[in-house]
């Protein structure tokens, strides 16, 4: 198990630049940016090629836990470097790594919490298990599969529909509610809290 002074390591994946800040695909960056404003942090370059905020998250006491938020700046394929730069740096052991990603196989606006797995396809998630196995916690953030023939990287490289974006602010805030309610009281209570 963890050692208790070690941080949690929360990655956002997405794409670094204002061209993919609406994408479907960057919805992890979304994720992080939301978590850090609450902890009132400013990203800062990491020389993991990774912009990080150090802090802490949850409440006061025992359930109040170090994290480092992350977003790789390398672009979504290959996420692994900078992850595991990071893990190294910070001395993070694999149950206390979050990535936080889109899954096209989830419905859109649905979460699913879970530790280990396969990647399911997701280029950033397989870039992660290669560099460093698969026994990380993963928060899926549902977008749904492409309507009729769209190529799956057309849909995921696309800003969320006006329709998504009614939704949009709540499901971010809902995605990082579930990452501190993880991080402040375990997987099994995130999972009956924020699955669907």
């Amino acid at each position: 198990m963890s050692d208790d002074a070690a941080p949690w390591l929360i990655v956002g994946l997405g794409n670094p630049g204002a061209e993919y800040a609406g994408n479907r695909h960057n919805i992890g960056f979304m994720v992080v940016d939301l978590l850090a404003e609450r902890m009132r942090g400013k990203f800062k370059a990491h020389k993991a090629r990774a912009q990080v905020v150090e802090g802490r998250m949850g409440p006061p006491g025992p359930a109040n836990r170090r994290v480092v938020l992350a977003k790789p700046m390398s672009f979504m394929n290959l996420s692994g470097g900078p992850v595991t730069a990071l893990r190294d740096f910070y001395k993070v052991p694999p149950d206390r790594i979050v990535a936080v990603h889109d899954e096209l196989d989830i419905d859109y606006p649905t979460l699913r919490l879970k530790l280990g797995g396969g990647d399911n396809g997701h280029n950033g998630l397989k870039s992660m298990t290669k560099s460093m196995g698969p026994e990380y916690h993963r928060v899926r953030c549902g977008i749904g599969r492409p309507p009729g023939r769209m190529q799956v990287a057309d849909f995921v490289l696309k800003d969320f529909s006006s329709t998504e974006r009614k939704e949009l602010d709540w499901f971010v805030d809902r995605a990082a509610d579930s990452v501190e309610c993880l991080i402040a009281e375990g997987l099994e209570r995130a999972q009956s809290a924020y699955n669907s």
